[in-house]
């Protein structure tokens, strides 16, 4: 007779929003349940939709939002894989394109009392994402009526592939940020393992490591989510802004500028000339949004804590964990995967 594993023997209403992932909602049961399946990093399963993975409870958000979300022409959507540097960008956009709203970063500002995923919301993984077995159509009126003379601001880690074709078809813009490969799975395999709780059995390095590489983590395949907005984004540049996290870190001033050019937000020389974009960039930076009390203490609606979101931010990180071996595999199978694209990390 099999045993049920700790996690597995947990009351789900004893569990946190985000690791209960049992309900799926009748409208997309059929769906969800023929899908290909792996054991998840932290919720109990990966699915395969459309050549990438989802846990259950959040491919339900990705089919609803797919088959609901209509976006307006003055929306910016804020693309990545998990953990490639998206709590950062979506600080630096809301203060950008919000700047003439909030120009005191000292003070009043949003961000010091809001965590930047309340502010900048995912789609498919907070607005359109089931609550038990209930699917609700979000009212996305209030955060566009709020930004009129503005952008309306959405993130998601949803592949090309797999967007509402509202998104590809309007001038909404996107701005992809990347990570080196590296970076983002250790950073990913810390954040699994600080989201479980104390009772249940961490992910070792090498099991992470070698779902890493065959593509089964959450909204991977890594190259090939990267990949599709790279392609993208050099047939339709006016459309998809392709950043690169390591080179934002190295240049954090002149990316920011470029940005905000790219999202119909310049800043005029003046605004250089009184610090604008330098202001941006402390209250963004990473050692000040991981000291904000918000960030310390509070929790995000579906229950993680802010401070999960805030390690340690820095480039090469990797050197700290992974083995020459390893390093080697992931870079050559990288390579291998993104050869004659012009993409490289």
């Amino acid at each position: 007779m099999s045993t049920m594993s700790k996690e597995e023997n947990h009351q789900l209403s004893d569990l946190p929003e985000f690791l209960q992932d049992n309900d799926i909602v009748q409208e997309f049961k059929d769906l969800v349940l023929s899908l290909p399946r792996e054991k998840g990093w932290l919720a109990s399963y990966l699915h395969q939709y459309q050549g990438f993975w989802h846990t259950t409870r959040q491919i339900q958000g990705v089919l609803s939002c797919q088959k609901y979300f209509k976006s307006l022409d003055n929306d910016v959507i804020l693309v990545s894989t998990p953990k490639s540097g998206t709590t950062w960008l979506k600080a630096i956009i809301f203060s950008l394109v919000n700047r003439s709203t909030f120009p005191d970063t000292k003070h009043n500002h949003p961000l010091i009392t809001t965590n930047p995923h309340v502010l900048v919301p995912f789609l498919e993984l907070n607005l359109y994402l089931t609550s038990k077995s209930k699917l609700v159509i979000p009212d996305l009126s209030s955060i566009r009526k709020a930004t009129l003379d503005s952008a309306s601001l959405f993130s998601t880690h949803l592949p090309y592939v797999s967007l509402p074709d509202s998104v590809k078809t309007s001038p909404c813009k996107l701005v992809y940020l990347c990570r080196n490969p590296k970076d983002v799975f250790v950073s990913l395999w810390h954040f699994t393992n600080r989201l479980k709780p104390e009772s249940w059995a961490k992910n070792t390095m090498e099991e992470s490591f070698e779902k890493f590489c065959n593509g089964v983590s959450l909204s991977g395949p890594f190259w090939d989510h990267s990949l599709g907005y790279w392609k993208v984004s050099l047939a339709s540049p006016e459309k998809v802004l392709f950043l690169n996290y390591d080179e934002m870190k190295k240049e954090p001033f002149f990316h920011v500028k470029k940005l905000a050019e790219f999202l119909g937000f310049p800043f005029s020389l003046q605004e250089e000339a009184n610090g604008d974009v330098s202001r941006i960039l402390e209250l963004c930076s990473f050692d000040n949004l991981s000291n904000l009390l918000v960030n310390k203490n509070g929790k995000q609606p579906s229950g993680e804590e802010n401070k999960t979101f805030f390690r340690r931010g820095e480039v090469g990180d990797w050197m700290n964990y992974l083995t020459p071996e390893m390093a080697k595999k992931l870079d050559s199978l990288v390579e291998q995967k993104l050869h004659g694209s012009g993409l490289k990390f």
